[in-house]
């Protein structure tokens, strides 16, 4: 299974109330849409990525709970990134002064923000490259650190502003740098 792409005729924008509207009314399926105005259609993962996506979730949230530095988020959350793309990463963090900044009704919508953290987890389905667009997408609308993992060759890129990405082969952990001080996450479960 991979992503469904449903392309909305030119002069057929969907606003962001749309957008919201029609995400509402399909909870079961997961949507997000491009800043050029591409709806995509995801379908649930399989076991495995979802085994891998709770563990990853776990791990920042437990990390996050013990800090109390920001707000950690799971694969359900959207964002309305700077550029007008609704995405949902497959888990995300926004230090808390951030979070702060917005108003209710914004924490209550999809975040009218980019996560300062995220991980994209690759499904045994996915294409690597439409995946590379949408990091690279984050990093251009103010992600500071992100990681795309690749269970199925065990690689992870790891993307930062300004810089090339790194690429690290079969790691058994990762550090959340001066982003997430003291987080490491675990990559032996979601690797096996």
């Amino acid at each position: 299974m991979s992503n469904l792409p449903l392309n909305i005729p030119p002069n057929l924008k969907l606003t962001q109330e749309q957008f919201t509207l029609l995400a509402a009314a399909n909870r079961d399926v997961q949507l997000e849409l491009t800043a050029t105005g591409e709806l995509i259609i995801m379908p649930p993962t399989g076991g495995n990525t979802g085994k891998r996506n709770i563990d990853i979730e776990g791990q920042l949230w437990f990390w996050n709970r013990q800090t109390k530095l920001g707000v950690a988020f799971n694969s359900s959350t959207a964002f309305l990134l700077p550029n007008g793309a609704e995405r949902s990463p497959d888990a995300a963090w926004v230090s808390q002064a951030r979070w702060d900044n917005l108003q209710p009704e914004e924490q209550d919508s999809f975040p009218p923000l980019c996560p300062d953290f995220l991980i994209e987890l690759r499904s045994k389905s996915d294409n690597m490259e439409p995946l590379r667009k949408k990091m690279q997408e984050y990093i251009d609308n103010g992600l500071l650190l992100g990681w795309l993992i690749d269970t199925k060759n065990k690689k992870v890129e790891i993307y930062r502003p300004h810089q090339p990405i790194e690429v690290l082969n079969n790691p058994t952990s990762l550090s959340g740098e001066d982003v997430l001080p003291g987080f490491v996450l675990d990559l032996q479960v979601v690797f096996s």
